[in-house]
């Protein structure tokens, strides 16, 4: 028989360990206790008495089915309470008028109120019991009121424990569908967050790396210098994406493992948005950045702040066909102010691409906005504004 089991402290939850013993435990426990209780007392009674063979071997058989019986009170407790309660009938009413406590009417009716057969549990035990009054007065063995008094309120307490045990049941169930849903929506968050981390370094190491190779072989034949100037950007931001993916890869690996995962390179910041203009810098196409701060904000605010710059960038060299871009960032109030202004054609269709959304959902985790508009430079501004303390 399965032992019990310690259940550990709950990673989403924090409810502390606690005991729960295993489903075998559960339905096989009953049945050796009520045994353990019922046969050996009945035979006992049974020599002490001098009783006749055949009535020593019905109590001691109708001590020893009600326990079995027990059995079935996993897949059909109704029926098992029932047949219980005529076991411990036919036990009370069979000659003498003493008899060992029947303890598996106990755990029947505690099991079937538990287990949600409350109907079954009142029919079968209220007839049973009006039963052993009404033959036990006509078959001639009396009663004290006493006797009848306690055995009610006893039976009476049999359906407290069970109902009690239900409602445990119950809360306990409803606890596990919280935990696991709360551990679900985590996990897709989590999933998410991978998602926009992988989709921005990819996405713009890809689109770099498509217009050097582009310039590079543009150049190839008339301009060997140029074009291996290209072929080194390409180098670098190959590397430098190889190493940020390895990063993602790092955080996930290390969860996996169930160790913190830190990442195998420091998170970008605002440092390091002079290469990151620097590098989208092409042929026909030329990208500024201007610096206002004094300070520096939280690190979370940096690395939103740089990812958002980052996708915005990417989409300049992709979509918008400009020239120039500007990349400007200031502290505002109480607000980090990161714009984005290119001279391309315009925010047509900017809304429907992940690279938008991205951006957005960077700064709704930090309380903050990214708004995508006209920009006064002909082209598409994009507005990003995070709380300067935010993630501290």
């Amino acid at each position: 028989m399965p032992a019990p089991t310690w259940d550990g402290a709950a990673p989403w939850g924090g409810r502390p360990e606690r005991f729960r013993p295993s489903p075998t435990f559960v339905l096989v426990a009953p049945v050796l206790v009520s045994a353990i209780v019922q046969v050996p007392a009945a035979i006992a009674i049974a020599v002490w008495m001098r009783l006749p063979t055949s009535l020593e071997l019905l109590h001691v058989g109708l001590a020893l089915a009600g326990p079995l019986a027990l059995l079935g009170a996993r897949r059909a407790p109704g029926p098992t309470v029932a047949v219980v309660t005529a076991l411990a009938l036919a036990d009370l009413l069979a000659p003498p008028d003493v008899g060992p406590p029947y303890v598996a009417l106990a755990f029947a009716i505690v099991l079937a109120v538990a287990r949600g057969a409350l109907a079954w549990a009142i029919v079968s035990v209220v007839a049973g019991w009006v039963a052993a009054i009404v033959l036990a007065s006509s078959l001639g063995p009396t009663w004290h009121p006493i006797r009848i008094a306690a055995t009610t309120l006893l039976l009476a307490a049999c359906f407290g424990i069970g109902s009690f045990v239900r409602v445990r049941r119950e809360r306990a169930a409803a606890y596990r569908a919280d935990a696991a849903r709360r551990r679900q929506s985590a996990e897709e968050i989590e999933r998410v967050r991978i998602a926009r981390e992988l989709h921005d370094v990819i996405g713009h190491a890809l689109s770099q790396i498509n217009v050097q190779a582009s310039v590079g072989l543009h150049l190839m034949d008339r301009d060997p210098g140029q074009a291996r100037s290209a072929l080194e950007n390409v180098k670098a931001t190959s590397k430098t994406a190889l190493e940020e993916v390895r990063s993602v890869l790092g955080v996930i690996r290390g969860g996996a493992d169930g160790e913190a995962g830190a990442p195998l390179v420091p998170q970008a910041d605002l440092a390091e948005l002079p290469r990151l203009v620097a590098g989208v810098a092409a042929p026909g196409f030329e990208a500024e950045l201007v610096d206002r701060l004094d300070a520096a904000p939280g690190r979370a605010v940096q690395f939103a702040a740089y990812r958002i710059a980052q996708e915005a960038l990417t989409n300049v060299v992709r979509h918008a066909e400009a020239s120039h871009a500007v990349v400007v960032v200031e502290r505002l109030g109480d607000d980090l102010l990161l714009t984005v202004d290119d001279d391309g054609r315009g925010a047509q269709g900017a809304e429907e691409g992940s690279g938008i959304l991205g951006m957005r959902e960077r700064a709704a985790l930090l309380g903050g906005t990214v708004d995508v508009d006209r920009s006064p430079r002909g082209g598409t501004r994009v507005t990003a504004r995070l709380p300067w303390g935010a993630g501290a």
